[in-house]
């Protein structure tokens, strides 16, 4: 069946905002989508990564290795000429094992000629892809410790029975989740670049669309497509073009002392939340083509950038959207 358009995706406009910016600069961290059921949030991520541009691997890689991969990892990387491959999307099922996580020992060939030889994991099908993980807050902290740490460096490093393999592993995370089954620590949540709470949408006239969308591409998955086709291809030259821009982008003083001062004033913990903000704005700025990074994109990023930064204040009830948007006031006006 074909994937459901990115294009065709109703509301969920902070969603699709994230998923785009993480797109642009991979480097800001994943996204964590947290919010109720059945309001898309594994749909904008795949079709993000359906709509992503082939990329460019060699042939008989295991990793999906690029060219530069291959100089910085001659000893696990393939050989071979270049082929397009689809971006990959792996999905982390909660039962996986650390060994089909990280990669191990292939069992197989050790027992058929007595060859220690290193099976690749879930990270190493996920480089230079998108690793998604359903109800992260119900997957094992060790594993979610791992996975960013994965996420964070770039490079998977495997030591064990006798093995000693580091490969590349490179990837988007995404993680999602309802909080209604149970929140992820704050200190792995602070690890996501980007944070995004989704709600069911309130609006009749979404709802009514949604149905109308939903039903068009059960009908005729094709067709709907092909309809979207057009604004897909917009959204695709837009990441393109902010993936190229983004390395000349230039953030000004106005605008880091801006980040600062938003992260003093919803006091948020660590430095990671300016680093984001930073980040994000940047890619943001890129995405849409602007010549320069301004203040108006270190607001629009802010929200996803910090709310799971803010320690709970309990004077205060308003939640941490509430309280960053409130900030923006003060500060900004």
């Amino acid at each position: 069946m074909a994937r459901f358009p990115f294009s065709a995706i109703v509301a969920q406009d902070e969603m699709k905002q994230a998923l785009l910016v993480s797109a642009v600069d991979p480097a800001i961290g994943g996204v964590m989508v947290f919010g109720d059921r059945g309001t898309g949030k594994s749909t904008a991520a795949r079709a993000l990564a359906g709509l992503l541009p082939p990329i460019s691997a060699i042939k008989d890689c295991p990793y999906g290795c690029s060219k530069d991969d291959q100089a910085r990892y001659p000893e696990v990387c393939g050989s071979g000429p270049l082929r397009k491959r689809a971006v990959p999307f792996v999905d982390l099922p909660l039962g996986a094992t650390e060994d089909r996580v990280l990669g191990a020992l292939d069992l197989e060939r050790a027992l058929r000629s007595g060859e220690k030889a290193f099976e690749p994991g879930l990270l190493a099908k996920a480089h230079r892809g998108f690793l998604y993980i359903d109800e992260i807050n119900l997957l094992e902290d060790h594993l979610v410790d791992l996975l960013l740490d994965v996420a964070a460096s770039g490079e998977n490093v495997v030591e064990r029975e006798g093995l000693s393999v580091r490969h590349p592993a490179r990837f988007v995370l995404i993680g999602s989740g309802n909080p209604e089954e149970g929140e992820l620590r704050p200190q792995l949540l602070d690890r996501f670049g980007l944070s995004v709470e989704v709600r069911t949408p309130a609006d009749v006239a979404d709802r009514v669309e949604i149905m109308r969308r939903c039903a068009a591409q059960e009908r005729d998955p094709q067709g709907f497509a092909d309809e979207w086709a057009e604004e897909d291809a917009k959204i695709l030259r837009k990441v393109a073009r902010g993936r190229k821009k983004i390395a000349t982008m230039k953030v000004s003083e106005a605008v880091l002392a801006d980040c600062a001062e938003l992260c003093i004033a919803v006091g948020a913990d660590g430095l990671r939340g300016e680093l984001t903000l930073m980040r994000g704005a940047k890619a943001l700025a890129a995405l849409n083509g602007a010549r320069a990074v301004r203040r108006e994109h270190v607001v629009a990023i802010a929200p996803s950038a910090l709310r799971h930064r803010l320690r709970r204040d309990v004077l205060d009830e308003t939640g941490s959207t509430a309280r960053i948007e409130r900030a923006i006031d003060e500060l900004f006006g």
